[in-house]
Order: C-alpha cells, then structure tokens, then sequence
C-alpha cells in the first residue's frame, strides 16, 4: 500500500486509474483503502475530486469490461479445465455459475462493496454470458458508485481518514450484504409469487387441520408473531453486548460525518424535520392513513386495526425498550427523567413503523407506479431525517438511532406480515 501511495503523490490519476483497472481482473491491490487516501489528496488540493472520481471509474469499467470480455471468450469449458489454478475448481465454478446465472446480474451494483465479489463479478458474467449492455448499464453505475463514495469518503475524514477507513468500509460491507439478501428476497417473490402463496395456504390449512378451529390458528398466529418479536429483542440485544465495545468507533465516526456535511444553516429544517413524529403529526398521519383505508382499502376494518396496532404498538414498544437497555444519551442526567434513555431512539423507531406502514398501505392498493414511488420515497427521505435530525442537534447516539431503525423495522414487518395473513385466512377451505 505504502508504494502505491508513493506512486499516486507522484503520478496522480494515472496511478489511481491503473491500480483500479488491474484490481478488477483480480490483482491484490487495496483499491478502497487507495481511493480513500485519493480523496485526502483532495481535501489537501493536490487532485481534482470531479476528475479522480472520473478516471477512478475510467479504471474500474476497463478493469472489468476486460474481464467480462476474458469470461465470454474462453468460456465456461476453460475454467472448467484449468480453473483449479485459480482457486475455482470444477464443483466450485458450477455452484457459482448457477448462482451468479440466477442472482449476480441484479447485483452488479453492489458487487463492488463486497470484497471477493468484485474481483470475479466480471468474469463470471462473461463465463454466464450475460448480455453486454445489462452487464454493462450496471457495472458502470456500479463503478461510478463504488468510486465516488470512497474518493469522497476521503476527501470528508480529512487527516483522519487512515483512522476511520476500516470501520468504514465494514459497515459498507456489512450494509451492501443487507440489501444483497433484501434484491434476492425480492427477486424470488416475484419469480415465485403463485407458489410462495400456494405454499402459505397449504400451511395454513394444515395447522387448521391440527387446531380443528379458525379461531385457535388465530390464537396460534398471535403467539407465533409474540414468540417472534421476542426473540427479535433478544437477538438485536445479544447483538448490541456483543458490539458495544464498537459503538463508541462508530458514533465517533458518524457524529463527525454529520457535523461535517450539515452546518448551523440546517438549524431551521431539521427542527422542521423533528416535528414529523410528534403527536400532532401523527394524529394527522393516521387521519389520512384511516382516510385512505376508506375510500381504497379492501378489508377495511383489519387494516384499520392493523394501522391502530402498528403505531400505537410502536410507541409503546419503544418505551418498552428503551426501559430493558437502560441507556444514557449523550447529554445525560441533564435530559429529564422521561426521556434521558435513548437506546433505540425513539424518533427513529417511531417514523419507520408510522411512515412505513402509510406506505405500504399505499402501495398495496394502488396501481399507479408514480404514486407508489412517491409514497416509498417520502417514507425513507422521512425515515432517514428524522434520523439525522436528532443527531444533528446531538441529544442521542448514531447507534441509537440504527437501534430505532431496526427495532421499527422488525415491527412494522411483523404486522405486515400478520396482516397479510389474517387476510388469507377467510380464503382458506375448512
């Protein structure tokens, strides 16, 4: 690494354009720790940040069009043959062609964030012969991303970017690996939709058959969603021990990101933005959630409850938790006796269930794809400044507000889920 940081304080962006290029045909060069020490560069103004994003991109798409290009030409029978050299026997190149085939091309985009991944992402869409302008309209924004956020990345952390670019780029890995299994999720809903629903109903009609009644398989659901949120809490707490020595890196590196790209003029907006998941405006919310339940929903009393349980449920929970982790705020004892416990946040938890139910309901009833990107739109901008609201006036934690979002997360699911279930159920023969 040491020599390479050499050559780019010398050479610049032919240096960062190459050592990228030859990255992605599957050299061992540290292309993100590299990028990162880019972008210090720039905060130093010895590079251009527009230019060493573009030739770091100019970099990685030939790294991995040549590789593409190698994939297609020798084809699957030469890996076959000679790839155990390379650490891809023939039991291996088959799994992974299968699984790259069926799943790899919608992750193009991601692929970069995941170390291993990208090194064979090109070759293994040539070897499955991938189409080149699919291949190539996600690679390329893939490596634009993947750039950018690195080199940009470096050029915010300043001088402390060696010290923060390992926590970085876990939670980077960590983050793309969620939303790796949420595109395959979706991916196999909608390729198996019949199917997945078959399935359920053939479940449910055989725990009708053990219970013998519809009204203990409802029994059986309720405990079945109480036993899952449980258990939801204590994973998420064994989770929260297991990282509470990282927390104080990851608030750190968080705190600073956010008092470095928002200033004093975002005083006004986020106090705006703090009042999203006030009573008033949640009083508001449900109105015209109820509102729309009238005039679109199909089972108009189920959902109004379900509406009724999720933000009443999520308010209540939250207050649950934050009692259970006992945790103090950044500004401590000062706070008073009612909210100085921030563990998950509850502004966070509050705008995933509420917002996130809205727009599911929205969506579920809706053609309109305008509308349903509206609704799915408004609910994360909202969901996400909310968050960044209660950091930027720092009366809570980084970690307490990732806390909120997947508290509320594990809660709005479970009532999507449960009523989606109790949906099917008049539908299910006795």
């Amino acid at each position: 690494m040491q020599f390479i940081t050499e050559l780019l304080n010398h050479y610049g962006y032919i240096v960062l354009l190459v050592s990228l290029m030859i990255e992605l045909i599957a050299f061992p060069v540290p292309g993100e720790a590299l990028m990162t020490y880019c972008g210090f560069l720039v905060f130093e103004g010895k590079l251009n940040w527009s230019i060493s994003i573009l030739m770091a991109t100019v970099g990685v798409i030939l790294g991995i069009t040549i590789s593409y290009l190698i994939g297609f030409t020798l084809g699957f029978s030469f890996f076959y043959k000679y790839g155990s050299y390379i650490h891809l026997g023939p039991k291996r190149l088959e799994k992974t062609s299968k699984w790259f085939k069926r799943y790899g091309n919608k992750l193009l985009i991601i692929a970069y964030f995941i170390p291993g991944l990208r090194h064979i992402t090109g070759y293994f869409s040539g070897i499955t012969k991938i189409h080149y302008k699919k291949f190539a309209l996600r690679a390329y924004i893939g490596a634009f991303i993947w750039t950018g956020t690195f080199i940009s990345l470096g050029k915010i952390l300043g001088p402390d970017w060696e010290k923060f670019h390992s926590f970085i780029r876990k939670y980077l890995i960590i983050g793309s690996l969620f939303i790796a299994v949420v595109m395959i999720i979706v991916y196999l809903y909608k390729s198996y939709k019949l199917q997945i629903t078959e399935f359920v109903i053939s479940l449910l009609n055989s725990v009708i058959v053990i219970f013998h009644s519809l009204g203990k398989v409802k029994v059986a659901i309720t405990s079945v969603a109480v036993v899952f949120l449980g258990l939801s809490v204590l994973v998420i707490g064994i989770i929260q021990d297991f990282l509470s020595n990282e927390f104080i890196q990851f608030d750190s590196i968080v705190a600073f990101l956010i008092r470095f790209i928002f200033t004093e003029k975002w005083s006004y907006i986020m106090r705006l933005l703090g009042l999203m998941t006030s009573i008033k405006v949640l009083i508001l919310l449900i109105t015209l959630v109820f509102i729309w339940i009238i005039i679109k929903g199909v089972d108009k009393l189920l959902e109004i409850r379900f509406l009724l349980i999720t933000i009443i449920g999520g308010e209540f929970l939250e207050e649950v938790l934050r009692l259970i982790f006992h945790r103090l705020g950044p500004l401590g004892l000062s706070l008073p006796e009612k909210i100085k416990y921030t563990f998950p946040s509850e502004q966070s938890l509050v705008a995933v269930v509420a917002y996130g139910f809205a727009a599911f309901l929205i969506v579920r009833h809706t053609k309109k794809v305008w509308l349903k990107t509206i609704a799915i739109i408004i609910s994360l901008a909202v969901c996400f400044f909310t968050g960044v609201s209660v950091l930027f006036f720092q009366v809570q934690f980084p970690s307490d507000v990732v806390a909120g979002y997947v508290f509320g997360g594990v809660w709005l699911s479970l009532n999507i889920v449960l009523l989606e279930i109790f949906r099917i159920l008049p539908k299910v023969q006795l």
